[in-house]
């Protein structure tokens, strides 16, 4: 019961946060910075082929959420490369992004358990 609360605290919590929002868009302002906080839009790229013709469905979707971490690394030395593809099929594309990511989640879970 004492793990359902949790669970239920904790899943609650991002949507507290998202209603607490007063807008798209927030700015932080401190005395050494400024920071410009959006949420996230629409894609103008959805259903458009890249240069290639092509529109990255689930199954590019789940490569690029399996690849993910080494892509974020890789993104921070190199300016042209990309986490998400922008030319997508839109809601296709994000599932299969999404469950490449906790694909990698759950593995990486499951080796710190068997390490234990």
């Amino acid at each position: 019961m004492k793990k359902l609360l949790v669970f239920s605290l904790v899943a609650a919590l991002p949507l507290l946060m998202a209603a607490c929002a007063p807008d798209t868009s927030v700015q932080v302002n401190t005395p050494g910075a400024t920071m410009q906080l959006r949420a996230p839009g629409q894609n103008p790229m959805v259903n458009q082929p890249d240069q290639n013709g092509l529109v990255a469905r689930a199954g590019a979707g789940l490569w690029h959420g399996l690849i993910a971490p080494v892509t974020l690394v890789i993104s921070f030395f190199n300016s042209d490369v990309h986490m998400y593809e922008v030319h997508n099929a839109g809601s296709e594309y994000d599932l299969g992004f999404l469950l490449g990511v906790t694909v990698i989640v759950a593995l990486l879970i499951l080796f710190v358990r068997m390490r234990r």
